[in-house]
Parts: C-alpha cells; sequence; structure tokens
C-alpha cells in the first residue's frame, strides 16, 4: 500500500531516510530550512512545501529528523507547525534525539490536540546507516500507532524495537549514547597507549578486533583515529547534545553517572580546540591535548 508522507528535515540523517521512502514508491512532501538540502529528492519527484504545517497537511505519516528539542518542539506545535494543519489519525514519528520528558508532553499535546500519534522513533547507526537502511530504531509511544507505522520504518532500518509508551525511545537512544561514548573514550586511550608503545596502529587494532575488545567502534573509528581521518559520521557538537540530554535525565532521575561525565568534559575539551563540525572520534584529540 502506498502513503501519503510527509519528512521534514533534511539533514545527514534526514535526506537518505526520505529517500527511502521515496523510492519504495510513497508519496512524499518535504520541508527543511534549506531548499536547496531537498534538491535532490525533488529532482526525483518529491513535492515541496514551505512550511511543516503544509507539508503534514494531507499526510497520514509525517516524520521529523531535526537537531534537539526546541526544533522539534517548532516543527511539530509551532505557529506553522504540524498540529496546525495534521488530521486526525496522523502519526507523527520523531527521529530526533531530543528530551524524553519534552517527548512525553508533546505527545499529549498533539494527542489531546488534533488526535494525532507520536511515535519517538530516534536512531542509532550514524549516516552509514542511513544512507544503506540499516539503522537501529528505538520507538515509543502508542502501540497501534507503531504497530501503522512498522512497515514504513522497516524501509529504513535493519532493527526496529517497540521500546515502550512515549519517551521510551528516546530513554532507550540515550542509553545507547552512553554505550557509545563510553566505548569510544576507551577506543581513544587505548590507541594513544599503542602509539605511544610504539606499536604500528593499524597492526595493533587488527589484533585487538577480533578478542574481548571487539565493538563497533573500535572496528568502525578505531582505523580513522590510526588514519588521523576525523571527517564525521556523526558530528561531536550533536554527540554533546546528546550527552547533554543524558545529564539532563540521570539529573531529573537522581542518577550519578561518573563515566559519562567524564566523558561529556573531554568532548568539551574537544569542542574548546575547534572540532565541534568533525567526528566523534576526534574525542581522540582530547587525549593528545591532555598529553601534549
Amino acid at each position: 500500500m502506498k502513503h501519503r508522507i510527509a519528512f521534514i528535515g533534511m539533514g545527514i540523517m534526514g535526506l537518505p531516510m526520505a529517500g527511502h521512502l521515496l523510492d519504495a514508491g510513497h508519496t512524499l512532501t518535504v520541508h527543511s530550512r534549506t531548499k536547496s538540502k531537498a534538491a535532490t529528492l525533488l529532482d526525483r519527484g518529491a513535492i515541496w512545501a514551505d512550511t511543516p504545517a503544509d507539508a503534514a497537511r494531507d499526510a497520514e505519516f509525517a516524520f521529523v529528523c531535526v537537531t534537539d528539542t526546541p526544533d522539534v518542539h517548532d516543527v511539530l506545535l509551532g505557529d506553522a507547525g504540524v498540529a496546525t494543519s495534521a488530521s486526525p489519525g496522523t502519526v507523527v514519528v520523531d527521529h530526533s534525539t531530543i528530551s524524553p520528558t519534552a517527548t512525553r508532553e508533546m505527545a499529549q499535546a498533539l494527542q489531546s490536540g488534533r488526535q494525532v500519534a507520536l511515535i519517538d522513533a530516534p536512531v542509532s547507526g550514524g549516516d552509514v546507516g542511513a544512507r544503506n537502511a540499516t539503522l537501529s530504531i528505538m520507538c515509543g509511544g502508542d502501540r497501534q500507532a507503531f504497530d501503522r507505522v512498522s512497515p514504513l520504518l522497516a524501509l529504513l532500518g535493519k532493527t526496529i524495537t517497540y521500546c515502550g509508551p512515549s519517551g521510551a525511545g528516546q530513554v532507550t537512544k540515550l542509553m545507547n549514547q552512553v554505550l557509545v561514548v563510553g566505548t569510544l573514550m576507551a577506543v581513544s586511550e587505548a590507541i594513544a597507549f599503542a602509539k605511544r608503545g610504539g606499536l604500528d596502529l593499524h597492526t595493533a587494532l587488527k589484533a585487538v578486533s577480533g578478542g574481548a575488545a571487539k565493538s563497533w567502534q573500535l572496528e568502525q573509528l578505531g582505523p580513522k583515529i590510526a588514519a588521523g581521518d576525523f571527517a564525521p559520521g556523526f558530528m561531536v557538537d550533536l554527540v554533546r547534545k546528546d550527552l547533554r540530554l543524558v545529564a539532563e535525565f540521570a539529573e531529573q532521575s537522581g542518577l550519578q553517572l561518573p563515566a559519562t561525565s567524564l566523558v561529556q568534559q573531554m568532548y568539551e575539551i574537544v569542542h574548546t580546540l575547534g572540532a565541534g563540525r568533525e567526528g566523534t572520534q576526534a574525542l581522540y584529540k582530547a587525549i593528545e591535548h591532555l598529553n601534549s
């Protein structure tokens, strides 16, 4: 069955994700703050909308992939937001990584105001996962709405998990980020240790990747660190935002996360070094800075 879909946010993740929906034959209307970012999709038959409200007006499903909590709030509940035009029964899918608390509040506002369901569905897998449709998608919200949108999510990701009620997808994604940054910190320190020990870094990485130290971060980002490649798949400034969300939720929950707090401080060093728009593997630069 073909659907009328809106997709709002044409960034490094949103653009290829929207492309998969278009390739599957769905009618796709897109909106982004910068129209030129949607040019490739418009050339392939997508329809441009000047506002989120225009994009969602006739949509059965509205996908959102923007940067932070205020951006999502503006897209959904702003003066020209989705809530001003969406029909009852529309399912909104938010792929952004934002505050779980704010997600629950927006879900309630959409449901009570327009009978629109909000599925929080943050993703993991970076730009490669977005391009290859192999993302891990962590979902929270109404189960029936999730079941309705699942066939579309299957076009975007390989692992799609219903995690619980509204906000559960966001909490799961933040859990994912705790795991990611902790592992990447270990990878960065290990490479610094190997380099100081005079090892050939690529040989050392190959040696440890076959044992208990194996991880996605080691296999994918370790060689990039060794090669001095800090091009972004996922930017430092975005992981700084995610760690701020982790810290906020941990504080609200009365939870101490000492290792994650340390990594957060290290990423602030990376930012002050001018590497905020580099890839998350630039965490290694903070280790080098401390040892210079």
